[in-house]
């Protein structure tokens, strides 16, 4: 199915059939302030499943992360945040960037790399949020398969790749073609793995 969604004032009635598939174990391709990515209910393990199938990858090496809310919801998956990383997170959410962080026992066990770490995320886009705020926890998110291509912008041509594989492909309209930026803060110089859409320097 593709289900058009109003960018700015995602409709209530769409958002609603969006978590119900969510939640009944669906497989969703949405929006988020940088690519278009593939999302799961975190609490449904054949989802989860479904996601590394799509991606032909076991679930533990799937770079996998969730998106959050705000900063109270992502604090629950990650063990405590001291200050000045507080104040880091704050700075730069919402916004284009994944921060990975040291999973708390919120996070369920297949979704938990042998690091014992999780990346987390929360997009600028009323979209992805709308969903999470509804779904009343993250959402599991990763990269489409293969490699980046121009196609994966437009949500038309997602749908025609992907209508197969997953059950809703969300059109918020066209998409960006870079990825977040990710930011390990697992250790003391917090260090980017991947330089994405955002610009990371560290918050004095």
């Amino acid at each position: 199915m593709l289900l058009i969604v109003h960018p700015e004032n995602p409709q209530p009635r769409n958002i609603k059939i969006i978590t119900e598939c969510l939640n009944d174990g669906g497989v969703i391709i949405y929006p988020t302030d940088t690519i278009y990515g593939l999302g799961c209910n975190i609490f449904r393990h054949k989802a989860i499943e479904r996601i590394a199938r799509i991606k032909n990858i076991s679930p533990e090496k799937a770079q996998l992360s969730f998106v959050c809310y705000d900063l109270s919801d992502l604090s629950k998956y990650t063990k405590s945040i001291s200050t000045p990383l507080y104040r880091l997170l704050k700075f730069y959410l919402p916004g284009p960037f994944t921060f990975i962080l040291p999973a708390s026992k919120e996070v369920p066990k297949i979704l938990q790399s042998r690091k014992n770490t999780i990346g987390l995320r929360i997009p600028d886009n009323n979209i992805a949020r709308t969903i999470v705020h509804e779904l009343a926890h993250p959402l599991l998110s990763a990269s489409l398969p293969g490699e980046m291509v121009e196609e994966y912008t437009d949500p038309q041509l997602i749908h025609e790749k992907f209508e197969s594989l997953v059950d809703i492909v969300v059109d918020g309209g066209i998409g960006g073609f870079v990825p977040s930026t990710v930011v390990d803060c697992t250790k003391d110089e917090y260090e980017v793995i991947r330089q994405g859409a955002g610009t990371f320097e560290e918050v004095d």
